[in-house]
């Protein structure tokens, strides 16, 4: 491929805007890293889901749901309902995709993670901005994810008894600090309260994992049924 003069620099600052949201992204990969190895999931395959799911949020479910026999059909759900959000984050970048190619779009999209969108966004709105700073962004944001992840695995490895530290809890920790970063205010509280109760009570009448994919189902359609604009309104 010949990138052009303008592209190379999108590609290169877009690279270096996310440098600094990298470091946190290698931090936060190097816990998946770590629960990745006590599952006994090796390096090769830790590198083949980052390439090819690359979320971040997915792939901690992924791997707390990797136990033989796999349950491949719950997995794929749980991903698919966490990414959700990503049709309204492709949607917000419909002005930088326009005109572009379907082999384009779908090169670029799969290197979008919550970084770089919000990095790409916000230069959008101030200046002219290219799919290739989206793009510079996204190869930056993935290096890192792999680099903590990596890192995290070899460490893995090492401890052998990761609750004498208190890493057995770092699941746990991650995901409340996720969901901390989700919330937008009270509207939240009825659907979050929906989506607990559906997989609380999913998860003690379904065996295996499907309470996670209840639980996502229902909280979101109960955001949805209830918000102002909600299914249905024009």
């Amino acid at each position: 491929m010949v990138f052009t003069s303008t592209q190379r620099q999108d590609l290169t600052e877009g690279f270096t805007a996310n440098l600094v949201v990298s470091a946190s992204v290698a931090a936060y990969g190097s816990v998946l890293g770590l629960m990745a190895a006590q599952k006994g999931l090796t390096w090769y395959q830790l590198l083949v889901m980052n390439l090819s799911v690359f979320a971040g949020s997915a792939q901690f479910v992924m791997v707390d749901m990797w136990l033989p026999p796999l349950p491949m059909a719950e997995i794929i759900l749980a991903v698919l309902v966490i990414n959700m959000r990503y049709l309204l984050i492709g949607a917000s970048l419909n002005p930088l995709f326009r005109g572009t190619s379907l082999s384009h779009k779908a090169l670029f999209m799969h290197l979008v993670a919550d970084e770089n969108w919000a990095m790409t966004m916000a230069r959008f709105y101030k200046q002219p901005t290219t799919t290739w700073f989206l793009l510079g962004g996204g190869i930056c944001v993935q290096s890192a994810w792999c680099f903590g992840t990596l890192l995290g695995h070899r460490l893995g490895a090492v401890i052998t008894n990761p609750e004498r530290y208190g890493l057995d809890f770092s699941f746990v920790a991650v995901f409340t600090a996720l969901v901390f970063c989700f919330w937008k205010g009270r509207q939240d509280v009825l659907p979050w309260l929906v989506a607990a109760v559906v997989a609380a009570l999913s998860e003690s009448l379904m065996p295996g994992k499907w309470y996670i994919v209840c639980g996502g189902v229902a909280g979101a359609l109960a955001a949805a049924l209830l918000s102002p604009r909600g299914i249905g309104n024009d």
